[in-house]
């Protein structure tokens, strides 16, 4: 037999062992994230969250001590910290220029001793917006009267306007101003009074109808009584989201009394004879409209 063949016979009769299917010593070994942890130490944090901020105390109402009389609540805007439009003429500030036609018109209506009277703010302080016509509500105002000055990048815009509220602004100028307008809740990117369209909406449809209604019939008279003692944009009362005039049962304006850009409505807002201008026109308007609806039996 060659030595090939007995290799081979060699071969064929030794015993092959298999090897295991995973080798001998194989062995499975759970993941990690699955084996047997020592317990840990569980922590917890406890923040205060403290007690809910108080309301704002209620302004003083002045005029006749009788509570049957309307009661007509003027709102200076701005203050505080935000200063509101500056004039680059002479510097005068929005947050001053209403502070001073505010009393100026709380003046007139309480010389004519037809309304009672309260200011939202008698000094320079700063109030969210809802705080504004909050204190309306609360102190259930017939009248809310929000008082401001514009100011815009064209130097000779002037005039006053009147707005009434609205979802859907009357022209881009009045959206432009509502958003600026709105913002002043907005310090350091937090928006202070945030609420959802939502709710803005069905406050809107189901509570403002008739309080609306009241406020546009105001402005278009203010707009007609004051035309001797203010210059007026447009023939018309205009239409935008103000925040401000969200109050559903206040009927209530803006009245953006001239452009602090502008160098003639500057000079006329910070004089006393303006302000006084203004603040008659106002007081004609507001006693007037007070007794049509007396009269209307409203």
């Amino acid at each position: 037999m060659g030595l090939s063949l007995l290799l081979a016979t060699l071969s064929l009769a030794a015993p092959v062992a298999s090897a295991p299917p995973f080798g001998p010593f194989y062995q499975l070994s759970a993941p990690a994230s699955y084996r047997a942890r020592p317990p840990q130490k569980r922590y917890s944090v406890t923040v205060p969250i403290g007690k809910p901020k108080p309301a704002l105390p209620l302004p003083k109402i002045e005029g006749p001590d009788d509570g049957d009389l309307p009661l007509v609540v003027i709102d200076a805007g701005h203050g505080g910290h935000d200063p509101g439009a500056i004039s680059p003429f002479g510097g005068q500030r929005e947050k001053d220029i209403t502070l001073q036609l505010a009393r100026a018109m709380r003046d007139a209506l309480v010389a004519g001793g037809r309304v009672r009277v309260a200011l939202t703010r008698a000094d320079d302080r700063f109030l969210i917006l809802e705080e504004r016509y909050g204190i309306a509500r609360r102190l259930k105002a017939d009248l809310f009267i929000s008082v401001h000055a514009d100011s815009a990048q064209n130097e000779a815009a002037h005039g006053a306007s009147i707005f009434t509220l609205s979802e859907v602004a009357s022209d881009r100028e009045a959206a432009r101003l509502a958003a600026r307008e709105n913002k002043a809740n907005i310090i350091n990117g937090v928006d202070l009074g945030a609420h959802s369209g939502a709710v803005s909406s069905i406050l809107l449809d189901l509570a403002q109808r008739e309080t609306m209604n009241v406020a546009a019939d105001f402005a278009r008279l203010l707009q007609r009584e004051a035309a001797d003692d203010m210059s007026f944009r447009t023939e018309a009362h205009r239409f935008a989201s103000f925040v401000v005039l969200k109050a559903p049962d206040t009927p209530s304006v803006l009245l953006e009394t001239g452009f602090l850009s502008n160098a003639e409505d500057a000079e006329f807002l910070a004089s006393k004879e303006g302000q006084q201008k203004i603040a008659r026109g106002v007081r004609d308007a507001v006693q007037l409209h007070f007794a049509r609806r007396l009269a209307s039996g409203r």
